[in-house]
């Protein structure tokens, strides 16, 4: 067998390793994000599992703030019902306006802002949004990653054949970007 017959054979075995190697590629980053969600999702699940005992701390001590306790108990249901990234997002960003909230209030009783178990309780949470902070910014990398694989060449032609579509970012909603405003 002649040289030039051999060429189609190479430039079509060439092409399926590319197409596998692309494949490969998006599924690994596929997999990424799926793990750097299960990583936000577990700091978000420690936050959760710590803000009723936060909430029982203050409410002895500021127990006519009963409208605050129902907007943080509230903002908590809908940050654990879960949804898409989007919702969890908008949901976890009015769970820290409440959490904020519930510490500037806080700041108006001496006594409390003394209390051990309160500050036990108010350095954990610190760290828990420390760890959702990082984990947020390793999945949103990762987001941008994956994206920009399914979205730029080659691997746009091949992305929707294989069902990659691309993800949304963990974001927090432009409301809650602002300061807290609290009335007494």
């Amino acid at each position: 067998m002649k040289l030039t017959a051999w060429i189609p054979v190479v430039v079509l075995m060439g092409a399926v390793g590319g197409i596998i190697a692309l494949y490969n590629r998006m599924v690994r980053l596929r997999i990424r994000c799926d793990e750097s969600w299960a990583s936000i999702d577990a700091q978000l699940k420690r936050r959760a599992d710590l803000i009723p005992n936060l909430v029982e701390t203050v409410k002895g001590y500021a127990a006519h703030e009963k409208g605050l306790f129902e907007e943080v108990t509230n903002a908590r249901a809908k940050a654990i019902a879960g949804g898409s990234v989007q919702e969890r997002a908008e949901a976890e960003g009015l769970l820290s306006g409440a959490l904020r909230s519930l510490f500037a209030v806080a700041e108006a009783y001496p006594e409390l802002k003394a209390n051990t178990n309160f500050l036990q309780l108010q350095e954990s949470l610190s760290k828990i949004e420390d760890d959702i902070q990082m984990a947020r910014r390793y999945y949103n990398a990762v987001v941008r990653d994956y994206n920009a694989a399914i979205e730029t060449f080659p691997g746009n032609l091949f992305a929707g054949v294989f069902g990659f579509t691309p993800r949304h970012y963990f974001e927090v909603a432009e409301a809650d970007r602002g300061p807290v405003e609290v009335k007494f």
